[in-house]
């Protein structure tokens, strides 16, 4: 079965979706163990598929789709919850306040380069009302593929929702945050997602001692 051809099957699947057509549940179509065995292990080929699917509804809103940035063999990954309006405007990581904000966090703490480092989101498109747990859904594969063609030493969750639909831990994230905890085979470190910090900036001080754990855990890998 050829591309084109896969692409129109979840073209019309997503359209029988939208007018109310419901799936048997045996029929699990976005289950993660069949996806993590179809998908390409290629990170340019799943790209390309990311890049023309239609799972969801946010592709019918979305400007661009926002695959991933970086290092593709970085021990470093950060995961946000969904792209932001700059960054699907522009079709760019590190766009706008909270994407300047954050490759400051990275070269004036770890040191590195934001090219050193690997960024994507739960979902690969910008919302209109706010990213759920649906879209995240469809979208789980694709990240979970992700994360394993990296391969990061660490895995930084940017934000409550980043880190609840990522690891389903439903714990108080006061509790969790800035702390190292098993995810799969990889270590997640938990921290402020940069829109909260640019709307609390008092909590800058907080992640900024979050930024020197990371540091010391890649230090000593």
């Amino acid at each position: 079965m050829t591309k084109a051809v896969k692409n129109k099957i979840l073209y019309q699947l997503n359209f029988l979706e939208s007018i109310g057509y419901e799936y048997h549940d045996n029929l699990e179509f976005f289950n993660k163990e069949i996806n993590s065995n179809t998908l390409p292990n290629n990170i340019y080929e799943l790209k390309t598929i990311v890049d023309n699917c239609h799972l969801c509804e946010l592709s019918k809103s979305r400007k661009n789709v926002l695959f991933g940035q970086g290092n593709v063999n970085a021990s470093l990954m950060f995961i946000s919850d969904e792209p932001t309006k700059s960054e699907d405007e522009l079709n760019d990581f590190f766009a706008g306040k909270s994407g300047e904000l954050l490759s400051k966090m990275i070269e004036n703490v770890l040191p590195l380069k934001k090219e050193d480092v690997y960024i994507t989101n739960l979902v690969k498109c910008k919302s209109l009302n706010g990213m759920q747990m649906d879209h995240y859904n469809s979208c789980s594969s694709y990240l979970h593929k992700q994360i394993e063609l990296i391969n990061p030493k660490l895995i930084i969750a940017l934000g409550e929702k980043s880190y609840q639909f990522l690891s389903n831990d439903k714990q108080n994230y006061n509790q969790v945050r800035g702390q190292v905890v098993s995810f799969k085979n990889y270590s997640l470190l938990p921290t402020f997602s940069v829109g909260f910090l640019i709307r609390n900036p008092s909590a800058k001080k907080e992640a900024f001692h979050d930024m020197l754990k990371i540091k010391s855990i890649l230090e000593l890998n």
